[in-house]
Order: structure tokens, then C-alpha cells, then sequence
């Protein structure tokens, strides 16, 4: 089975988040995820958050501390996923490669169909945010 080693950004702006949803054409297509995407070789986790920020958004950002990881099993993959705080530094977010982004409460998340990975972190956030 195949392993990847995955980065995401937790991007807040004012209580909201950004989420974006995947391409229908796309392994879990049509689902909803935070950005970023693979580790290439060579790159550290951050210097792959950055990348892929840049290239699905078309924004600079600029990595935080670690939110989470964990590790999900879909039927054809493993799945290592290290979630990390993230600030746009330069540039207003563009849906480059997914079908919409949007800014979203926790609690709007909970509405929307998230991919099984991103699961974990979507139950921490709601409860870090409840608790504020």
C-alpha cells in the first residue's frame, strides 16, 4: 500500500477558516479539505506547506507551530497528514486547483463533507473554539 506524507494549513481570518473543496475528478473528489497537498523529496514539511500554498492559492504564507498529525488508512493509501498553523503573508486566496474555496466557522465545517483525514482536526477545532 502506498505512503504519503501530507502537510495542511490551518488558515483563520477573524474565527473563520480556509477550506477548500477538491476537484470531482479527483481521489476523494467533490470533498472538502484545508490546503496543501504531498511532500515532495528533498523539502521539509514546512518548505511543502509553503509550496503548495503558493501554487493551489497563488498566496504566500507563513508556517506556524505543528496544529496536529495523524495517520489515516484509505483503501489504497496510508496517509500521514502534519496540519500547521499558517498566516497569509502576501497575496487574496484563488481556487488554482480545487472547485471553491470559502472561509468557514467550525461550526459551518460541520456542514460540509470533509475528506475521513481531515476528520480529527475538524473535532479539535470545534473543541478549542467551543471552549473560547
Amino acid at each position: 500500500m502506498k505512503h504519503l506524507e501530507v502537510v495542511a494549513a490551518l488558515i483563520e481570518k477573524e474565527g473563520r477558516f480556509l477550506v477548500c473543496q477538491r476537484p470531482s475528478h479527483k481521489a476523494q473528489g467533490d470533498l472538502w479539505e484545508f490546503a496543501g497537498g504531498k511532500i515532495e523529496s528533498g523539502e521539509t514539511p514546512r518548505q511543502a506547506l509553503v509550496r503548495e500554498c503558493k501554487e493551489e492559492l497563488e498566496v504566500d504564507v507563513a508556517v506556524g507551530e505543528l496544529f496536529m498529525e495523524q495517520t489515516h488508512t484509505y483503501s489504497d493509501r496510508i496517509v500521514h497528514l502534519m496540519v500547521f498553523w499558517a498566516t497569509i503573508q502576501q497575496g487574496n486566496p484563488v481556487a488554482k486547483e480545487h472547485q471553491n474555496i470559502c472561509w468557514a466557522t467550525p461550526q459551518q465545517m460541520q456542514q460540509l463533507d470533509f475528506c475521513p483525514a481531515d476528520l480529527p482536526m475538524l473535532e479539535k477545532l470545534n473543541h478549542i473554539y467551543k471552549a473560547k
